[in-house]
């Protein structure tokens, strides 16, 4: 088994780096101070914002592995495995990190509204690409709450200002993502794109939970296309069925699922299988494995 650090609190993170503990609830690290460090395959029970000018290659997030675009940003929630597994080598990271309990939120709007800030999400695996003026804006408001940890003590008062400097930092966040979607709708034509983005949004609304796995008629009726015309599209781009291309897709998410922790059972409920023996034989079908033989790997 890879070699895990368990982040069950912001402070856990804060000393695997070097950083001062602030608060018992919530992290502010400036990586520029902190720099150089270790790498660490992180296991979350913990919200974060990774903000970052540059971030290591090959970075892991959930089962899969991606190079992150400079001057972005990286969500994390609670139950998600991310980052980079000690190589040996020391990392020299220009940026911050924002990470807090979700303690911190409990009995607050805030609780609420985080389930609609889908960034956090394994299902939306882009980076936030920031402009110049949203990395000055956001590091500003890290930098004034970092401020706020170091000079008041834990209190209802302090906490109160957490949050207010917290939701302002998400908020950013979503606009960023808004502004990302939004490019993605007007240049996003190729019809292998939109099919893609339509499964992720299907698992980001939580439709499977209601309509099962995604079917083919389903999403052609979604893009407006026949059935039969969206199979065509996809096998001229892929060589593959459409069918073949949703059950990889759901396989794909599995297997983030099991390396979170899951078990087949929840796995195969969360994916949307009414039973698990059918989410087993998919996902051998499509790995040539089972989900058991592939968590013993």
């Amino acid at each position: 088994m890879k070699n895990i650090l368990h982040v069950s609190n912001p402070n856990v993170y804060a000393r695997s780096v070097g950083a001062r503990e602030l608060h018992p609830l919530v992290s502010v690290i400036h990586y520029d101070e902190v720099s150089p460090f270790r790498s660490s395959l992180n296991n979350y029970g913990v919200y974060g914002l990774f903000i970052q000018k540059n971030f290591p290659k090959n970075l892991t997030y959930g089962m899969k592995m991606f190079d992150a675009a400079d001057g972005s940003i990286i969500a994390v929630e609670p139950g998600q495995i991310g980052g980079k597994e000690d190589s040996g080598e020391d990392l020299y990271i220009s940026g911050w990190v924002l990470l807090f309990s979700p303690e911190l939120l409990h009995g607050t709007d805030l609780e609420t509204r985080m389930k609609e800030y889908r960034y956090f999400s394994y299902f939306a695996t882009e980076t936030l690409k920031m402009d110049p003026s949203e990395w000055g804006r956001i590091t500003q408001l890290l930098s004034q709450l970092r401020h706020e940890l170091q000079e008041n003590e834990d209190s209802p008062a302090l906490r109160a200002v957490i949050l207010g400097y917290i939701r302002l930092v998400l908020e950013y966040c979503q606009r960023i993502y808004l502004r990302l979607l939004s490019k993605e709708d007007k240049t996003s034509s190729d019809i292998l794109k939109r099919f893609h983005r339509l499964l992720r949004e299907y698992y980001l609304d939580g439709k499977q939970m209601e309509l099962g796995i995604p079917s083919v008629q389903y999403c052609a009726q979604q893009l407006a296309y026949s059935p039969r015309y969206l199979g065509d599209v996809i096998h001229q781009a892929t060589g593959g069925t459409a069918i073949g291309y949703v059950h990889s897709f759901v396989s794909e998410q599995g297997k983030t699922l099991l390396m979170n922790g899951h078990n087949v059972n929840e796995t195969a409920h969360l994916l949307g299988f009414e039973y698990p023996h059918h989410f087993t034989r998919l996902f051998k079908k499509v790995t040539g494995i089972t989900p058991t033989e592939f968590l013993g790997k």
